[in-house]
């Protein structure tokens, strides 16, 4: 594959159901390839690349066609150019998977693309996200909390890439996905972490959808936590999947 290619699972127009930007209409670039497995996960689709994806043709219409992969720089372009003049998007979702393991692509393609990029990230690719930094107006980082998504502890990598935002001036917030099996002491980790970069810092705790074999916490459990964690961070929401409740992808 050249670098200015990516593979691509669907390009498609939306509403943002998740984090402080929920309600917005978005434009998403869903990105294949992914090196966590977080046993939550709502689009496994992702973490392998095929050799095609689908692109909507107008903005909501869910007109897909098929193309193949990998796409270049040039193609995903007129796509977004497109579905941009169907329907004004406020910003353009890279989501995935996780999109910076196209970090190069981003980086060419990115100071071209008329509208703001929105990234969605897992926070473990710290040198990957200084790359396209300077081409983002939003980050919404991922952070891991191990006994939720049974993933290994990412810390050092999420306060690295949490410092590079807020240092750099971009905007940034951390969702934390918590399910019934999460432990208290994770949640004081993260929080020790947010803190230590910037208290003002936005944390979305976000109670998992459940599928999988996840089960979603108790309102009681959710209730405790945001208690507990409000006496550490100024700014602590609770915001669950509202796209599934509108039956959106």
């Amino acid at each position: 594959m050249k670098v200015m290619e990516a593979w691509l699972v669907e390009v498609f127009s939306a509403i943002q159901g998740e984090g402080p930007l929920v309600g917005e209409r978005q434009l998403f670039i869903r990105f294949g390839g992914c090196d966590l497995r977080c046993s939550w996960c709502d689009s496994p689709q992702t973490h392998s690349v095929t050799k095609t994806a689908r692109v909507e043709q107008h903005s909501g219409a869910r007109d897909f066609i098929i193309i193949q992969n990998p796409v270049s720089v040039e193609q995903l372009g007129r796509w977004v150019s497109l579905l941009q003049k169907d329907y004004p998007h406020a910003h353009l979702s890279l989501t995935g998977g996780e999109p910076l393991l196209h970090h190069r692509f981003l980086q060419a393609f990115l100071p071209q693309c008329p509208i703001p990029a929105y990234l969605e990230t897992g926070g473990h690719h710290p040198k990957e996200l200084a790359a396209v930094l300077p081409a983002l107006a939003w980050v919404s980082m991922d952070l891991k909390l191990p006994s939720a998504c049974g993933e290994q502890p990412l810390w050092t990598e999420h306060e690295e890439s949490l410092r590079l935002c807020v240092d750099q001036g971009v905007q940034v917030y951390t969702k934390w996905v918590i399910t019934g099996d999460t432990d208290p002491a994770d949640l004081n980790r993260a929080a020790q972490l947010v803190a230590g970069v910037d208290p003002d810092i936005l944390v979305v705790l976000q109670p998992v959808t459940p599928q999988n074999g996840a089960i979603a916490p108790t309102p009681a459990q959710v209730l405790a936590w945001q208690s507990g964690l409000s006496r550490r961070l100024n700014r602590v929401r609770v915001i669950p999947q509202t796209h599934k409740l509108l039956d959106q992808l």
